[in-house]
């Protein structure tokens, strides 16, 4: 069974195969087309954003670093419930955009999705029904999945969240009550 990403990844493959087979311009993958589209690229403005520096035992990914401004080991994280603590990055009316940690064993509350959902596994894993995420996985979830993420026993996990609509919380209220504070 694949996993979502991957899922997500083959059908964008498709998607891509099916447009190159559609074209019908030459000049698109021609040599000086490409070599033009590059030599914009170089002579393009950085993001408003910089890449920080490599830090000593760094373990947020460099972008990432440079979209915060911070270290994994500076973030000020916020208690969000027992056991799980989170870092806003970003929020608007459209998107959120936040850093997660949760200790071993921590299961959040069963929820679905009122839009799309990704999480990037930065440290460590967590599981649901659809199987076993760890570092560098991404979890897609939308309307479709009700689920109940489970954080490993190995350690804590760290995970990039980016929503672009709430999550709802679901599940038997003795349950979610448990979940809320981290039985």
């Amino acid at each position: 069974m694949q996993k979502p990403n991957a899922q997500l990844v083959d059908a964008l493959q498709r998607l891509a195969g099916d447009g190159l087979e559609d074209m019908t311009c030459d000049e698109t993958l021609s040599r000086e087309f490409r070599d033009r589209a590059i030599s914009d690229i170089v002579r393009s403005d950085p993001p408003a954003w910089s890449v920080l520096p490599p830090e000593q035992g760094s373990q947020l990914p460099a972008l990432l670093r440079g979209y915060t401004g911070k270290d994994l080991t500076s973030i000020p994280w916020r208690r969000k419930l027992p056991g799980l603590r989170e870092h806003v990055i970003e929020r608007s009316p459209d998107v959120e955009a936040s850093l997660l940690w949760a200790r071993p064993g921590r299961a959040l509350p069963n929820h679905g999705h009122n839009g799309l959902e990704l999480t990037l596994v930065i440290e460590g894993e967590f599981h649901d029904h659809r199987g076993n995420f760890t570092q560098g996985d991404i979890s897609v979830a939308d309307e479709t999945l009700d689920h109940r993420p489970i954080v490993g026993d190995s350690g804590p996990c760290v995970c990039f969240s980016v929503l672009f609509a709430p999550i709802a919380l679901s599940g038997s209220p003795i349950q979610l009550m448990g979940d809320m504070i981290g039985l």
